[in-house]
């Protein structure tokens, strides 16, 4: 079978000669006796032998990988790891319980990424050597990448568990091996987590595996984003680009779950600020304002709803958000009916943050505002001449986003008030811009506003027959026959 395509349950069918490495002495008679109760066991009276002795089988399943180098044997204890942390993920503390103060947790599922013919040897004599850091960043580059496919995903799933649960001391987070007195050099967390987003990054560029490879990297980021050293790794790896196009609506399970894993890093990298700096310059920002209103699983509503709270009062993301019309959207998911507490909250604060960016924006940028969302009305800017001269030019942006926009409510809007304004503010374009006229002609308005001209509203009528004399005469002899 393709060892890519293997899974836990397949492996742990295998039948796996304790004895003999007893009798070959990888093993010890304690080991032996431990494996016997809990090897061919049903998952509830594993889960008892755990319970009442977890950190004794830890030691056996890290001293297996340590020192046996069958891949068929590496493969099951990681599949045995891999099931006991899958039913239990608070089962990971084990492995920093106290009584193993003396073992290197981490460097086994480091080496278990070697292949059996990759110069074991030559890796042996590294272990014995005297570890500078130029050895040690090898020890992390080199063996991330050399086990088969489910080696190297069983070990990064499971590393990136047990580094998260390592125990908290109040001057930050304790490293592997300090809260021992042994002198034996172990492997940094420094190191292991580098190794590990280096090895994240890859797959994210170049899977690995064509289904599996992106999943579990992004499953592990979810997992490790919360560590300082993780995020600024992965920025300085230029690792946040990679995130981008995943953010995407979905519809299968699988992919749903992708999405949101995703969307929970982005989250974790909103309270880093280098990353912020780098999802202010990329199309994250569209990309989870399109997830959150497309989307109906609350938990991806919840985490993009929580990112987008972080993020809007940084920088020219609240401006960005009222420009995608990110508060109409929000009023509508308040109206729907949500499980979760925090997102109703996170929602309530975020429409008052957007509320108040509205607030703050300029005569233009709330113009732009409710053109953008389709709600003209007779505002006070739309027959100020001050406005239309100071601001003319920003009628040029984005391609003339703003005109377009006005020409097509004149063909989807059937408001009569939207209407009018629509085609008062194209007039007032071609009597303010030196070019107004041209531009507006480029843009096929003439056919649009003309057919307005027959409208049954009289105040759609009137707006419409100005727009249409500016076009044809002139704005100043438009003005004069207007008087």
């Amino acid at each position: 079978m393709d060892r890519a395509e293997l899974t836990t349950d397949q492996v742990l069918k295998r039948d796996i000669p304790w004895e003999t490495y007893m009798t070959t002495k990888l093993i010890t008679g304690t080991c032996l006796q431990l494996l016997r109760r809990y090897d061919n066991r049903s998952e509830s009276q594993r889960a008892v032998l755990l319970d009442d002795d977890g950190p004794a089988y830890v030691r056996v399943f890290v001293s297996i990988l340590r020192d046996i180098f069958k891949e068929e044997t590496v493969e099951y204890v990681l599949a045995l790891i891999d099931e006991m942390l899958t039913a239990n993920p608070k089962r990971a503390k084990l492995f920093h319980d106290k009584s193993l103060a003396n073992e290197d947790t981490y460097e086994p599922f480091l080496i278990c990424r070697v292949n059996i013919w990759y110069g074991v040897q030559t890796f042996l004599c590294c272990l014995e050597a005297p570890r500078p850091q130029k050895v040690k960043i090898m020890l992390c580059k080199q063996l991330l990448w050399k086990g088969n496919w489910f080696v190297q995903e069983k070990s990064c799933k499971i590393l990136a568990l047990i580094v998260s649960a390592r125990p908290k001391t109040q001057d930050g987070v304790l490293s592997n091996g300090e809260s021992s007195n042994s002198k034996k050099k172990f492997v940094t967390i420094d190191d292991v987590l580098r190794g590990l987003v280096e090895w994240l990054c890859a797959q994210l560029k170049k899977p690995s595996h064509p289904t599996r490879g992106i999943a579990i990297a992004i499953s592990c980021l979810a997992t490790l984003l919360k560590e300082p050293l993780v995020r600024s790794s992965f920025v300085q790896a230029d690792g946040v680009k990679l995130l981008i196009p995943l953010i995407s609506p979905a519809s299968t399970q699988q992919s749903i779950q992708l999405l949101y894993e995703t969307c929970l890093c982005v989250w974790l990298l909103s309270y880093y600020e280098p990353a912020i700096e780098y999802l202010a310059t990329s199309r994250t920002l569209p990309r989870l304002v399109e997830v959150v209103k497309s989307s109906t699983k609350e938990k991806v509503v919840r985490v993009v709803v929580l990112t987008l709270k972080n993020l809007l009062s940084k920088g020219a993301f609240g401006a960005q958000m009222v420009d995608l019309g990110l508060l109409q959207i929000v009023q509508s998911l308040k109206a729907q009916a949500w499980s979760d507490e925090d997102l109703m909250e996170a929602l309530n604060q975020l429409d008052e943050g957007l509320k108040a960016n509205i607030k703050k924006l300029s005569s233009f940028d709330k113009y732009k505002q409710e053109v953008l969302l389709g709600h003209l009305d007779w505002t006070p800017v739309h027959k100020d001449p001050m406005f239309w001269r100071d601001n003319i030019s920003n009628f040029e942006e984005n391609d003339f986003q703003i005109l377009r926009v006005l020409i097509t409510i004149l063909d989807t809007s059937s408001d009569p008030r939207a209407l009018a304004v629509a085609c008062f503010d194209l007039s007032q374009f071609i009597q303010y811009h030196p070019a107004g006229r041209v531009i507006v002609n480029d843009l096929k308005a003439k056919e649009r506003v003309m057919k307005l001209m027959n409208h049954e509203n009289a105040e759609v009528t009137k707006n419409s027959l100005l727009c249409i004399q500016r076009l044809f005469l002139g704005a100043k002899y438009a003005s004069f026959l207007q008087a």
